[in-house]
């Protein structure tokens, strides 16, 4: 048993002080004054208490691009930034696009991950036998590329879209980006600069043309056929209009997520951070960063995530075309949405809402997402007051980089339990038990 006294408990919408009593991995008190002489205490005393970030989108690299992350190093990295769950991506070597493949990376999850896990189900413009395979209990969903990406899982097809769209029973999560409109502008700079294209060019190559073409797409299918849809790192004002806001999360069919580097940053930063702000979907210029906070506060985004897709410094190092996107996120996630908070942008409970409740509904996950009775106790404890700064001895991602060096957070992750258990506190992890697997209340 465990016992956390005397936190700020942050749910649904309100911060009551209270202690929350763990049972054989789960919830099963919250209250105050709470006695369990038999019980481990930890004195949470002016610390918030908030449920397990959960992160909808992560690239852990594993398998196939190890020398970038594996499961291990990044689920730690995330156990540490507050975050209790994770699903990740299918883009790895090779691509999981068969149900093998599939249920080999939650074996190796079961015997190296820190925080809980699920992986989607990767869909390619050949692969729908494979795709429908998928059980939608214990998998997160499926994952369409629809522009290119690490690992080159393009889906094309029109027909093949249409197939998957009307036929996948659960989640279809997507990228999206046109890829000919991508390749359209690819050529125009090179005609311009050869090789020697400018980082800050990055948003006119992966444009917003490009972004709402391709959402606005996925979106026609999803009405088309019915289908549950989840946009992923939407990066533009343009497809805001493309959700709505004026029925609850529960009832809606299609969902759109926010990344915080799309939040935290704007094409004016492409001067000083250069390679490292690199992603794919593009950040984009100050108009349509400062259009993404008030789409998320007025709810027509849903969901907070990172994207966190680690690269080596000496791949980064490159020039334009020979640069991957991405960069690692995941430890400092939560950092950057305190760093809002403390700037008066956004409430702590409105930050639970977006990264821990937000996915749990959006995902129907089972007993997650909530610091209530009966749930997984999946549970950061944070001191929202103390600053540090991101070095490079306190970064914890494999390739050992941050786009945030250097950059002082006012916020620290003092201790994380996952699924009952004491795994990160005051600095040190507990390697003795792993994460467990994610499950869903689906038909």
């Amino acid at each position: 048993m465990m016992l956390i006294k005397q936190a700020r408990i942050v749910n649904r919408g309100t911060i009551t002080e209270g202690d929350i009593l763990i049972k054989d991995g789960r919830i099963i008190k919250v209250g105050r004054d709470i006695s369990a002489p038999e019980a481990k205490v930890i004195d949470a005393k002016g610390q918030l208490a908030i449920p397990g970030i959960i992160d909808d989108q992560v690239h852990f690299r594993e398998p196939g691009l190890t020398h970038k992350g594996e499961i291990y190093t990044e689920a730690k990295a995330a156990v540490a930034g507050g975050t209790t769950s994770f699903m990740e991506m299918p883009n790895v070597k090779p691509a999981t696009l068969t149900q093998e493949l599939l249920e080999a990376k939650y074996q190796r999850a079961a015997q190296c991950s820190l925080a809980n896990y699920s992986f989607y189900m990767g869909a390619s413009n050949d692969n729908i036998e494979e795709v429908l395979k998928t059980n939608p209990k214990n998998v997160c969903g499926v994952k369409i590329f629809m522009g290119s990406s690490t690992g080159n899982m393009l889906v094309d097809n029109r027909k093949t879209l249409d197939n998957l769209f009307s036929k996948v029973p659960m989640l279809i999560a997507t990228h999206c980006e046109d890829e000919a409109t991508i390749r359209a502008n690819i050529a125009k700079v090179k005609a311009a600069y050869g090789e020697d294209v400018p980082m800050e060019l990055h948003p006119i190559i992966r444009s917003v043309e490009g972004c709402y073409k391709s959402s606005s797409m996925a979106v026609s299918l999803a009405k088309k056929h019915n289908t549950r849809l989840h946009i992923l790192h939407i990066s533009t004002k343009d497809e805001l209009a493309l959700f709505r806001n004026d029925i609850p999360l529960e009832e809606k069919r299609i969902t759109a997520e926010v990344c915080v580097h799309h939040l935290f940053f704007n094409s004016e930063d492409y001067a000083t951070k250069g390679v490292n702000i690199k992603w794919n979907p593009a950040i984009k210029g100050r108009v349509h960063q400062e259009a993404l906070f008030p789409a998320l506060l007025s709810n027509k985004l849903d969901v907070i995530a990172t994207d966190h897709a680690p690269h080596l410094p000496s791949e980064k190092a490159n020039s334009y075309f020979n640069c991957p996107s991405g960069g690692p996120l995941v430890q400092h996630a939560l950092n950057v949405m305190l760093d809002f908070y403390h700037k008066g942008q956004i409430s702590i409970e409105r930050i639970v809402e977006k990264m821990c409740h937000a996915p749990a509904v959006c995902y129907e996950l089972q007993d997650r997402g909530y610091l209530e009775e009966g749930q997984w106790a999946d549970i950061a404890l944070v001191d929202e007051q103390a600053s540090w700064t991101v070095k490079p001895d306190n970064i914890l991602y494999k390739c050992g980089w941050s786009p945030f060096e250097d950059y002082t957070f006012k916020g620290k992750v003092n201790t994380t339990i996952v699924s009952g258990h004491l795994a990160y506190h005051e600095g040190k992890f507990d390697e003795t038990q792993w994460g467990q697997r994610l499950t869903f209340d689906r038909d």
